[in-house]
């Protein structure tokens, strides 16, 4: 005699089984569709791949993997303008205990027991030239080449167009001070030159095809600057060439032309501001 739970316990196992055999087929049904998704991607990958690799083909170019390929508009060359800083005051001297960068103001005393003027020793005047060029809108563009200064002793540096020169005249000098001595200076954690000692002349680190333009208060060619940068063709480079000193006259050989931009002597920032704005409206500048 069977018991009736027994009855009732088979029925329920019926059920279980049904519902586990149903679970099994959608899970069967859900793989094979995963498994015709991937034939169908792996079918379809290869053929957008071959497809890339011809259109790159047509192109000309090959798509390397890991290097871009620049632009034709990349290999277009720009002219460019170049400075020199002629006679700059930058000399060390022995002051004291310690070496340091001789000005007017500081070291009035000491340049006068040596029998030197101290109106000549002048530091400052190259310090805000070098702020009005680095700082100058043609810099910003990428258009600025060079900065080369030469000083009084004929030492030749050559200045980055990317570097941050300090603002104030005491860190400025001991910049100076440290460059002279160590014929140096390079980035903060790089091996990057930003102001080196080169060697003379200067006119080796100079573009064959440009034109040096001194500036001079005597000279009979009084021009306004902006005609001036209007009348060079866009294929020359322009070299312009400053005294960076208080009083004189540069004299160089290697200049092409002597003009003046003003009926009255302008410091060397100023000048170089005329320069930087004229040639900025000509490169379209902002």
């Amino acid at each position: 005699m069977v018991r009736p739970h027994g009855i009732k316990g088979k029925k329920r196992k019926t059920r279980e089984e049904k519902y586990d055999r149903e679970e099994v087929e959608e899970a069967k049904d859900t793989e094979a569709e995963v498994k015709e998704s991937a034939k169908r991607v792996s079918i379809e990958k290869p053929t957008e791949e071959a497809q890339d690799k011809q259109e790159g083909e047509e192109d000309g170019v090959p798509d390397l993997v890991g290097i871009p390929i620049p632009r034709s508009d990349q290999n277009t060359k720009k002219p460019g303008v170049i400075f020199v800083l002629e006679k700059a005051s930058l000399e060390v001297g022995k002051v004291g205990k310690s070496y340091q960068l001789l000005n007017s103001d500081d070291h009035a005393n000491f340049l006068r027991k040596n029998n030197k003027n101290p109106a000549d020793y002048r530091p400052d005047i190259c310090h805000q030239a070098l702020l009005a060029i680095l700082d100058s809108p043609v810099n910003k563009a990428g258009r600025l080449q060079a900065v080369y200064i030469r000083t009084e002793k004929g030492v030749l540096i050559e200045v980055k167009p990317h570097v941050r020169l300090p603002r104030t005249f005491k860190r400025f000098s001991g910049i100076m001070l440290q460059l002279l001595q160590q014929h140096k200076i390079t980035a903060v954690g790089k091996r990057e030159k930003l102001l080196e000692l080169i060697k003379n002349p200067v006119t080796n680190y100079l573009p064959v095809n440009s034109r040096k333009i001194g500036f001079s208060y005597s000279s009979e060619k009084l021009i306004k600057m902006r005609k001036y940068v209007d009348s060079v063709g866009d294929d020359e480079d322009l070299v312009f060439v400053l005294g960076a000193m208080a009083h004189g006259k540069i004299e160089t050989d290697y200049i092409d032309d002597f003009i003046a931009i003003s009926g009255y002597p302008l410091s060397a920032a100023m000048c170089i501001g005329r320069i930087t704005e004229a040639l900025a409206d000509k490169w379209n500048i902002l």
